[in-house]
């Protein structure tokens, strides 16, 4: 089926690979980039882009109708260490954003919606191994509260409206194409970039910090998977959970140094370090794999090797 699909925060970590991925999949004229800033070379030229404020009701309506878009991608966001030192400015954008599309969709002025949550939504009070679906959620942090009142309201448009939003709750992500954006896990990324570079990273987290983390090429195929999903196997209209892996800094600095042996870290943990301890260490997604099957392809070890590989070939990228 020919659709035209939009994008919104296409120049983030998760936005810029979905963005070429869906261009891959369904042609390059037919899904229109969009953020409020210009980003890469590939990005930019490889298909149709515009200039957005996901904030501004009036302009991204009339970037819809233009395009005659059929499905909508928002991830634009603000995360959450750099929502913690803006907390209005997270919220307006969080929120605002997906009030906006939200409310394009129960116009039918779109068909379908992809919303991301977060492990934010949890906190200090849900169970540290194998957080569940269904569980006991007091976010601390801006991020997370935006996420979790997220979460309700679309399950709310849903019900209300039956608007099809549909959304899943990322973990941290690794990715070797693009740069994260001041999430509580970015030394995830930072890490390999520092081996290579410098043999030395200083971690803004304790060594034995354990979160769920995902290889962005897993996370990239299960937003695909989830969108192309009949709406009839999908028991979960607030946010699926996601699961890969479950690391801690130390693990993945002894998993480098098998192939850097002189890597070093150094442990300096900072503001951030409250957040993590405030999130589950691992993940059910026992809902995501008995709806959608889903299913992750990429472990420790192989997540080390893709990114160590591509980060010393830059022509790879």
């Amino acid at each position: 089926m020919r659709k035209n699909i939009l994008i919104i925060g296409a120049c983030g970590q998760i936005g810029n690979e979905l963005t070429l991925a869906l261009r891959h999949r369904y042609g390059n004229e037919r899904v229109i980039a969009s953020d409020i800033r210009e980003g890469s070379e590939n990005l930019m030229d490889s298909g149709p882009f515009e200039l957005l404020d996901a904030t501004n009701h009036d302009a991204l309506e009339e970037v819809v109708a233009h395009y005659e878009i059929d499905e909508v991608y928002l991830m634009a966001a603000m995360l959450s260490a750099t929502a913690e030192k803006f907390p209005m400015r997270a919220w307006n954008l969080n929120m605002g954003s997906l009030f906006h599309v939200l409310n394009l969709a129960k116009e039918k002025k779109i068909n379908k919606v992809f919303w991301p949550s977060s492990i934010a939504v949890f906190g200090s009070t849900t169970q540290k191994e194998g957080a569940p679906q269904s569980t006991m959620m007091e976010p601390n942090t801006v991020y997370g509260i935006s996420k979790l009142a997220g979460e309700r309201w679309c399950a709310y448009y849903y019900e209300k409206y039956g608007v099809d939003v549909r959304s899943v709750r990322y973990p941290g992500l690794i990715s070797w194409k693009t740069l994260p954006g001041g999430g509580t896990t970015d030394y995830a990324v930072e890490i390999y970039h520092r081996a290579l570079a410098d043999k030395k990273y200083t971690c803004f987290l304790k060594e034995d910090t354990r979160l769920p983390m995902m290889f962005m090429d897993d996370a990239i195929r299960a937003t695909m998977e989830l969108m192309d999903c009949n709406p009839k196997n999908l028991h979960i209209h607030s946010s699926y959970n996601l699961s890969a892996m479950s690391l801690c800094p130390r693990e993945i600095a002894s998993n480098i140094q098998k192939y850097i042996r002189d890597f070093e870290v150094v442990y300096r943990p900072d503001f951030r370090q409250t957040i993590a301890d405030s999130w589950p260490s691992s993940i059910d997604d026992f809902q995501a794999r008995n709806d959608w099957g889903w299913k992750p392809e990429f472990d420790m070890e192989r997540t080390t090797k893709e990114m160590l590989a591509h980060l010393k070939n830059p022509t790879n990228k």
